[in-house]
């Protein structure tokens, strides 16, 4: 493992091989279809410089971050490979995508005007997207608008890299809105016979081969989250996350604990309170009060709950059943084999996506089974 440690202890691992091999899986669901790799957001909070680097080694060769920023460092790890913005073209700033070789996905008239005048002042038509709302209401260019888009590629005899569009319901296999965004999004291709298209993220890729066209854009699965709901999740766990025990103590049935004195003990208790909080994104909403079922984390692989309230810097936790010597300095397993991103997510009644993309803090993050040639700087 890399990266430094707290004087305590503990972090977060991520397994490299982990995010490979789910790459790898989803590529072969895929088919014949192209499988790209989503690095928004910091790889979902895994490192996109990392993460790209050993996909590009994989095989990976498409990649999609957020926002152009995001795009010009991963093209420092990446100098070969093709990246998309999603959040389409920040205004006025055409020539900068260039300079960095990255690919505007354009969701509106304004965006595309000023991506064609800049392709015809410098005389080079560099490559960009096309993203059509088929029912989402973010961005992308309304359906009412594929044949004004029509004509102005014809015009001006641009040709998009790719035609894309996004579900807003995939992970809900049963949900009507999935087979209607499909049935428009076939429509918009039939304007753009010849150019490649993109549908499906990670629900829609194991949804159905009838979302796949000619690339996929896998996100969640590939770091090991539930894409579909209701569903086994078949993807390997790549983050796991360890604090450390602050403190042990014996506490009696009626004492209260943590703030506002929201959970009171039915029965004489041993606790141990942990290196963390809510700073370290570990939500308030994971707090054990009155009746309300809170978070768990897990010990010597028993999972235990959290009582009272989840403060700024600490937590507690019921270690009473725990079998075995427990001390301050022995780490909690906030995710591991025990702990999925799920259920963590589950409890806090938020996603995966958000556990992901927020459990950090001050905690430094590691890398385990690293490809040889993956640069850690």
């Amino acid at each position: 493992m890399t990266g430094s440690r707290t004087i305590l202890g503990g972090g977060i691992t991520i397994d490299l091989d982990a995010i490979v091999r789910n790459w790898k899986a989803l590529d072969t669901v895929s088919g014949k279809a192209l499988t790209g790799a989503v690095l928004k957001a910091d790889a979902y909070g895994t490192g996109a410089k990392v993460v790209g680097q050993a996909l590009y080694k994989a095989g990976a060769r498409f990649f999609f971050v957020a926002t152009p920023d995001e795009g010009v460092a991963l093209r420092k790890a990446l100098p070969q490979a093709f990246i998309f913005v999603l959040d389409g073209l920040v205004p006025r700033t055409a020539r900068d995508y260039a300079a960095h070789g990255l690919m505007p996905v354009l969701a509106s008239m304004s965006q595309l005007t000023e991506w064609l005048d800049f392709c015809l002042n410098q005389g080079k038509a560099e490559p960009a997207a096309l993203h059509f709302d088929t029912g989402f209401n973010r961005v992308g260019f309304r359906m009412n608008e594929a044949e004004m888009v029509k004509r102005e590629l014809e015009q001006s005899g641009f040709e998009p890299q790719m035609i894309m569009s996004h579900f807003a319901c995939a992970d809900q296999p049963t949900h009507e809105m999935t087979r209607k965004q499909n049935g428009l999004f076939q429509g918009v291709l039939n304007l753009f016979p010849d150019v490649p298209a993109s549908l499906a993220n990670s629900a829609g890729l194991m949804a159905s081969k009838d979302y796949h066209y000619h690339m996929v854009r896998p996100g969640i699965s590939m770091y090991g989250g539930r894409a579909i709901n209701g569903r086994p999740n078949p993807m390997a766990g790549v983050i796991s996350m360890h604090v450390p025990i602050l403190q042990i103590k014996d506490a009696r049935i009626g004492e209260t604990v943590g703030y506002g004195a929201a959970y009171r003990l039915r029965r004489d208790s041993r606790l141990a309170i942990m290196a963390l909080g809510y700073a370290d994104g570990f939500f308030r909403s994971l707090s054990g009060i009155g009746g309300q079922i809170g978070g768990r984390v897990a010990i010597n692989g028993r999972t235990v709950p959290v009582l009272g309230r989840v403060s700024m810097d600490m937590s507690v936790i019921d270690i009473t059943d725990v079998e075995g010597l427990v001390q301050p300095g022995d780490l909690v397993e906030v995710l591991g084999p025990t702990i999925g991103i799920d259920d963590v997510a589950d409890a806090a009644r938020t996603i995966g996506y958000e556990i992901l993309t927020t459990l950090n803090g001050r905690f430094p993050r590691g890398y385990v089974n690293v490809p040889d040639g993956v640069s850690l700087d």
